[in-house]
């Protein structure tokens, strides 16, 4: 397999010494997306189908609209493996490229490595519903963009939910709640929010670490079975999610007890375990399936056209859509920056760093996008570098992902205060200053 690949605008075709300045005079035309991704080790059946909604978003945007405004979309896939030195190689690599937007380093070790670094080489971060948690204050973390979610604001939403189903949140008292998490950046973020939550309600909080990638964890439901936890909050990536089902079934703990991070609710995490991962609950931080019309455009203008990434059966799924969601919103930002640098022209990191802090997509042009039913609104601003909290809680029923009607938001009594400390002792480590009201103009 080929660890890169590039789509080329069809102009530049000509080889040898004649035709550098012709590519040259193309790259100049062209907005380019660096992709990050995972396709190869442990974490590949959950990193394929992100990279390939990602991919074929783009290829929409050239073959239905023209790119934007007439400027062509190209990409170059970089291969990480999910490790962060090899993360940090490809963004090395690829940050001076030609036209350059953003980057999403699709992983929070990788996004901690490319915290320092962005504001120096100005290219913005995109993290959607990962990375660090407190980089919402876009007052103190001017180049990161935690989209719809953080870990913060994924485990606020399922103690939510937990004490809804028991009859209110002080009925959480004197419970036991375990977190078996990914020992990695990414399993130990939601630790802070739970914990303050435990002291809130007076809930018991176990932290059950998982060595990864995860394929071996009997030590950690043997404790599970031993301490009897009410609920077990799984934090899990890749084939960890997988593994910690068949050990819960194996062990006899519920899984209808069990709740997971929005990483840990797409196929892959339950198909191979079935019917043994039925009443299994996890976040939903997207819609899925091929009746949006954002998919039915990408089957159209894509698949059929047979220059679709990856089996058309995987179109729709999960994680794909989440992928399609994050580059979507990459070309938005992107778009959102033209309107007030130039229409046709190619956007700076600078430029598409503004346009990610001024998006506002309602309900409306949702729809017209074809996102209806596949995300909430998201409106962005200097101060706000989430733009949207919202998400759901699906259920396993053995065959498939049954999404609940009740939409959640994180709590911002608690997490404003833990965000506003979490990113001041940032700057006070970094010697960093907060923006000011000029700085949110440029």
């Amino acid at each position: 397999m080929k660890l890169s690949k590039i789509v080329i605008a069809a102009a530049v075709v000509a080889a040898g010494a004649s035709s550098l300045s012709t590519s040259a005079i193309a790259q100049a035309k062209e907005q380019f997306f660096p992709l990050l991704s995972y396709r190869t080790g442990p974490y590949a059946p959950n990193g394929t189908p992100w990279a390939n909604g990602k991919q074929d978003y783009i290829k929409l945007i050239n073959a239905r609209d023209g790119g934007i405004n007439g400027v062509k979309l190209t990409f170059e896939e970089c291969e990480t493996g999910y490790a962060t030195d090899r993360g940090v190689e490809c963004y090395e690599r690829l940050k001076s490229r030609p036209g350059v937007s953003l980057f999403d380093p699709q992983s929070t070790g990788i996004t901690f490595a490319l915290t320092e670094k962005a504001p120096a080489d100005k290219v913005p971060l995109m993290t959607l519903g990962y990375g660090l948690s407190v980089s919402q204050d876009g007052m103190a973390f001017k180049w990161n963009f935690p989209f719809m979610g953080s870990y913060w604001t994924g485990a606020d939403i399922l103690i939510q939910h937990i004490g809804k189903n028991l009859g209110g949140m002080d009925k959480l008292k004197g419970k036991k709640i375990a977190l078996v998490y990914h020992d990695s950046p990414f399993g130990k973020e939601p630790i802070p929010l739970l914990q303050e939550r435990s002291k809130m309600h007076g809930f018991e909080l176990q932290m059950l670490p998982v060595t990864a990638p995860g394929v071996e964890q009997k030590a950690t439901w043997l404790q599970v079975r031993q301490s009897r936890p009410d609920y077990v909050l799984l934090w899990g990536w890749g084939v960890m999610n997988s593994t910690a089902l068949k050990e819960a079934q194996a062990t006899g703990y519920p899984r209808d007890k069990m709740y997971g991070v929005w990483w840990a609710g797409a196929e892959p995490d339950v198909r191979d375990v079935g019917e043994g991962a039925k009443g299994y609950n996890a976040l939903a931080l997207n819609g899925s399936g091929q009746q949006p019309k954002v998919i039915q455009d990408i089957l159209k203008h894509v698949h059929d056209k047979g220059q679709g990434t990856g089996p058309k059966d995987e179109v729709g799924s999960v994680l794909y859509t989440r992928g399609v969601i994050i580059q979507m919103l990459s070309i938005e930002a992107v778009r959102r920056a033209q309107e007030r640098f130039g229409k046709g022209k190619v956007m700076t990191g600078e430029q598409v760093r503004w346009g990610l802090e001024n998006l506002a997509l309602d309900q409306k042009k949702l729809d017209a996008m074809g996102f209806g039913g596949v995300m909430r609104p998201l409106s962005t601003s200097c101060a706000d570098h989430m733009g949207s909290t919202w998400a759901r809680v699906q259920t396993w029923d053995g065959k498939k992902w049954n999404i609940g009607a009740d939409w959640y938001q994180a709590d911002e009594q608690i997490l404003k205060p833990m965000v506003k400390a979490g990113s001041e002792k940032y700057m006070s480590d970094k010697k960093l200053t907060r923006r000011d009201a000029a700085d949110c103009q440029s």
